[in-house]
């Protein structure tokens, strides 16, 4: 049965990571389990490497192991039933857990192995580079804050798609008005997550925080202004114009939620415990909902605006040159870690324009890797270690799983790595120079991005997509081939003698 392949999945995980007892908290994203772990000495890298399902593993703040999309929220979902807590609670204390989830090993695929093994071991020492700075942390914490509503952005985006689908429809006449309740409801679903997602943001800042959930929650609720009307508004201090609902967005709710762990951290500390039950939460949400009012709101306002704004202005002044450099650069900001900054902006710009024209550019650098990755294929046909590595990896980044082929192909050799950028790039070229292509919700990339193409500019995308692919390849077909990467090897990477 599938669920038999779930739960199977689900324990081998935990056999190799040294079971749920090692295991502080887990959550999951598109493609991955990700797991806080206690002790990382007792992970065995190399057995969840070899489990069969299992299409990566890579270690940063939580140790992530990639098992592709529709499988990893129920292999998730496996993983946290059996130990009784929710996605993203904390697991119990490791001296409550009486048995270790076992499961027998199972059969590896080699050319699968091969890939992560090497995919692993390149970004271990990539990661060992770069230092932990406060802009490190403050980028992971913001990864940490949207990495759980990923799933809910590409449901809601999917449903958005679909009502727009058939909308337009039904004004060219294909379909008739007695759908429109349907459509309505389709829109509603969607405003569900779009309309309150501030509030979202809010209770997923407070836990990234360490403040109470629930407050976090409140403060993103209070820029919504709730029951402040045109007649009766509430001004900002510095300009006297009106407030607007939802003035600052998301950027503001994280600011203003970092503000509250604090004030809610050492109140805890100063208020006797008798009272700080009832003292606490009513003195945080009164200073941080005066404060998020009259000074985040009016400041964060004017900061996405400008960075919405500034966005538009690049990409359409730019148009394809901006497109490029875009695609160009993307892969080197993911290595060091820097795209998750871009998170915020994707989600304000969805908001405020219905999209966002980013993503679809930024999609074009894992394109051109695939690109790279067929022309390495062809011109280092003799060598079967690296052939077969490249079979295990190409599937999944054709589905926007990128890190399999840039960790355990491209980037090892060095050339081919900046030639699949060059590919990129002039995927992003055309991105940029078509224009008015962008994505209803962030998440996938590679074609599995396609459905989430706003205003039916798919095709466009479509046509990125081959021109990174073609870029990509033919510039390491002629320029990237490094001479090492096409002399004869067996599997095993043994050489053989002519």
């Amino acid at each position: 049965m599938a669920e038999d392949k779930y739960v199977q999945l689900a324990h081998a995980i935990y056999a190799h990571v040294g079971g749920p007892q090692n295991i502080s908290k887990l959550i999951h994203c598109m493609t991955r389990v990700r797991m806080t772990i206690r002790d990382e000495s007792i992970v065995d890298m190399d057995g969840l490497k070899a489990i069969k399902g299992v299409m990566g593993v890579v270690q940063e703040d939580t140790l992530q192991v990639i098992v592709g999309p529709g499988t990893v929220d129920k292999v998730a979902a496996e993983m946290v039933k059996e130990v009784g807590v929710g996605l993203g609670d904390p697991f119990p204390d490791p001296e409550t857990f009486s048995t270790d989830s076992t499961s027998e090993k199972s059969e590896h695929q080699l050319d699968k192995e091969k890939v992560e093994a090497k995919a692993k071991k390149v970004h271990a020492e990539q990661k060992a580079k770069i230092k932990q700075t406060p802009m490190r942390k403050i980028l992971s914490a913001i990864s940490s804050i949207f990495i759980p509503l990923i799933p809910v952005f590409v449901g809601a985006g999917l449903i958005s798609g679909i009502a727009a689908i058939l909308s337009n429809m039904m004004v060219a006449g294909d379909i008739g008005k007695n759908w429109t309740d349907f459509i309505n409801v389709l829109k509603v679903i969607n405003g569900g997550l779009f309309s309150y997602l501030v509030i979202y943001v809010g209770i997923n800042s407070a836990t990234v925080f360490g403040a109470t959930a629930g407050l976090g929650g409140v403060i993103g609720a209070v820029t919504l202004l709730t029951g402040i009307t045109p007649e009766a508004p509430i001004h900002n201090i510095f300009n006297g114009q009106a407030l607007s609902a939802g003035q600052g967005g998301i950027i503001g709710v994280i600011f203003a939620v970092w503000v509250l762990s604090i004030v809610e951290k050492w109140l805890h500390k100063v208020i006797p415990d008798s009272i700080d039950i009832i003292l606490t939460p009513m003195i945080t949400l009164l200073v941080i909902g005066v404060f998020t009012i009259f000074l985040v709101m009016p400041v964060a306002g004017v900061i996405s605006t400008g960075l919405v704004g500034g966005i538009e202005w690049v990409l359409n002044v730019g148009g394809a040159f901006s497109g490029f450099v875009l695609g160009l650069f993307f892969l080197p900001m993911v290595m060091f870690g820097l795209h998750q900054i871009l998170t915020p902006i994707h989600i304000e710009m969805i908001n405020k324009l219905g999209f966002t024209p980013l993503l679809p550019i930024l999609a074009m650098a894992g394109a051109g890797q695939v690109g790279a990755a067929f022309a390495l294929w062809i011109r280092c046909r003799n060598n079967k270690e690296l052939s077969n590595l490249i079979k295990g990896a190409l599937p999944v980044g054709i589905l926007g799983i990128g890190e399999p082929l840039i960790y355990g192909v491209t980037l090892p050799l060095g050339r081919p790595f900046i030639t699949a950028c060059i590919g990129g790039g002039i995927g992003g070229a055309v991105i940029g120079g078509l224009g008015h292509i962008g994505a209803i919700a962030i998440g996938p990339s590679g074609v599995a991005l396609i459905p989430l193409i706003a205003n039916g500019h798919w095709l466009g995308y479509v046509i990125g997509l081959l021109a990174a692919y073609a870029g990509g390849f033919v510039a390491t077909y002629f320029f990237g081939i490094p001479k090492d990467a096409m002399v004869a090897k067996d599997k095993d990477g043994n050489l053989i003698n002519a």
